[in-house]
């Protein structure tokens, strides 16, 4: 069977944008008249990525409450056409791809049998017998020594003979930008026209929450998706690679017109973590190969188990009919807790898979941790932000089953400290924090269009 994966590279690759990400570096620094500075890069699957610009991680997380621009060409896109790729993406993948419309996406995971997670990614039905899924960055790469097996080359393993079905990665067709938050409509309908966020079915209605548009912009044909990148408002675009340049560099002074900025990995992560009662996990952190998805805070809208069948649902079932009640969570900390573990009246009870500083909690909730740090507490404090699994549900459930998250007395918030340890043992003094039942900020995602078309 023929690799579909790249090989690992010997050095990390650069994104189409790497050059216009200089020009930004530049025109932002004269913009704020501060020294210019080369961009802070991190390794990030197999991409050389901005960590963030001139400004700080701190600004760049601020700007979704206006309008936030990423970078996201190190994601691929992997296309599978035929008569039937259909059968195959759904005999694979637990989402219900039999039932998908055309223009419709979907969230959802590609599993190992043993249920834990290889990569989480977006559906989307373009024909009745062609399908593109984006996929994270470095899940394009199949290398034995590194133990890595491409997105593409784990579905085709599943693909019978005879079947007619052909993969292609068309990553390098395509450059994906993210545009997100309140200003993100008047954004994109000033550079492209109001009319490619309206929906495909019925143009005097806006786009509905999960489709993707197709439309041409000056002789190139682009794709434009509404899923929720940041849980916020806001758009995934995929743009020829030919014009890539150009339209990021109008989309980056247009944001920062509006008030906004590019944003890199460290505000990506504290603005995928901020929005919701539960954020959005990250593959690599709260998804591995380590964990299986069950009680995860999106299982529900990755995975269909009325299927009769996709790979990994066995091993899922068994921790379901078990009664396995692991949750992922949502905490606010005094400060940064990476590595650690999480503890309740002297007993561990979770495990940290992402902390990060984040400027956009409020301060009644900053105040609420009980921290004795100035730099905490009042109006321009800060605090740390992050996600965990907890061996069992952390939270008391109702009648049906569900996490009560909030009571008569307001939101439910469930004080934890957390410690580095060192062969079982707690070492030095805790972080302290919450698990907070109505997370940061409430997702905007879902909502009607109608609240900021006319912002």
């Amino acid at each position: 069977m023929k690799k579909i994966g790249f090989d690992f590279p010997k050095e990390p690759r650069k994104t189409a944008l790497w050059e216009a990400e200089q020009w930004y570096q530049k025109k932002l620094a004269e913009l704020l008249d501060r020294e210019y500075e080369p961009i802070k890069i991190s390794n990030f699957g197999q991409y050389h990525m901005a960590v963030n610009y001139i400004t700080s991680v701190l600004e760049e997380s601020l700007a979704i409450n206006k309008v936030a621009v990423f970078n996201i060409d190190h994601m691929a896109q992997i296309e599978f056409s035929g008569n039937d790729a259909e059968t195959l993406l759904d005999r694979v993948l637990p989402t219900n791809v039999a039932n998908m419309k055309i223009g419709q996406c979907k969230y959802t995971l590609l599993l190992t049998e043993k249920g834990t997670v290889l990569d989480d990614l977006i559906i989307m039905k373009v024909t009745e017998d062609r399908f593109i899924l984006v996929i994270n960055a470095g899940h394009d790469i199949t290398d034995e020594e590194h133990g890595m097996i491409a997105d593409a080359d784990f579905i085709n393993s599943f693909k019978k003979e005879n079947e007619d079905v052909a993969i292609a990665d068309i990553s390098d067709k395509l450059v994906k930008i993210d545009v997100q938050g309140p200003l993100s409509y008047k954004l994109l309908a000033s550079l492209y026209g109001e009319e490619v966020l309206k929906n495909r079915n019925k143009p005097s209605k806006n786009m509905k929450f999960f489709t993707f548009n197709e439309f041409s912009y000056e002789g190139y044909d682009y794709m434009l998706s509404r899923t929720g990148y940041t849980n916020r408002w806001g758009w995934e675009m995929y743009v020829p690679v030919e014009v890539a340049e150009d339209q990021f560099k109008r989309i980056a002074e247009k944001a920062l017109e509006l008030g906004g900025l590019v944003v890199g990995l460290g505000g990506r992560d504290e603005n995928r973590i901020s929005a919701g009662n539960f954020g959005l996990p990250l593959n690599g952190s709260e998804y591995d190969r380590e964990h299986t998805p069950v009680n995860a805070p999106l299982f529900n809208a990755a995975v269909d188990m009325s299927k009769d069948f996709f790979v990994g649902k066995e091993a899922l079932q068994k921790e379901i009919d078990a009664g396995v009640d692991k949750r992922m969570a949502l905490f606010i900390t005094e400060g940064i807790v990476t590595g650690r573990e999480i503890y309740k009246d002297d007993k561990k009870i979770g495990v940290v898979t992402s902390s990060i500083n984040s400027p956009n909690v409020s301060q009644e909730k900053r105040e609420y941790i009980g921290s004795k740090r100035k730099s905490v507490n009042g109006e321009t404090g800060t605090c740390a932000i992050g996600l965990g699994w907890f061996t069992h549900n952390p939270f008391e459930v109702d009648e049906n089953g569900n996490d009560i998250l909030a009571d008569e007395k307001g939101p439910v918030r469930i004080k934890v400290e957390f410690y580095k340890t060192k062969n079982g043992e707690r070492k030095g003094k805790p972080i302290l924090g919450y698990i907070s039942g109505d997370g940061v900020n409430p997702a905007t995602a879902p909502r009607p269009l109608k609240n900021i078309q006319n912002l």
